[in-house]
């Protein structure tokens, strides 16, 4: 019975990602998936957003609540949601959803994230 009950969660996780998903996250994607990424998952996505370096993680920033704004810890600006069930222009845009991958995993990472790391989180915060 559990494993019944899992699999419809797990089904209800991905229906909700895929209802949330827009042309550029789709392509964006594909597009990490054609430079070596393999199947993206909600959980590693989870993973890698929680992942602390240096001290800091994605959710440093951006909140334990995807829903709600969050605030840079250095500029101390407002970060909007990042949830796109409550921000529906949230990935939307591939160029700005590159940039933002770029300049967040070198502040976070120290480097840039790989297609499998950001096909992983896109995954998630798609969830969210």
């Amino acid at each position: 019975m559990n494993k019944i009950i899992a699999l419809f969660i797990a089904v209800g996780v991905l229906a909700s990602a895929a209802a949330l998903a827009s042309p550029a996250s789709d392509a964006l994607l594909a597009q990490y998936k054609s430079e070596g990424a393999t199947k993206f998952t909600v959980e590693k996505g989870k993973q890698d957003w929680t992942k602390e370096d240096n001290g800091e993680s994605c959710s440093s920033c951006h909140g334990p609540d995807l829903t709600k704004a969050g605030q840079h810890n250095k500029t101390h600006k407002v970060i909007e949601p990042m949830s796109p069930r409550v921000n529906p222009q949230r990935f939307t845009d591939a160029k700005k959803v590159e940039k933002w991958f770029k300049r967040n995993c070198h502040d976070v990472r120290g480097r840039e994230c790989t297609a499998q790391e950001k096909g992983d989180i896109l995954t998630f915060l798609l969830a969210q």
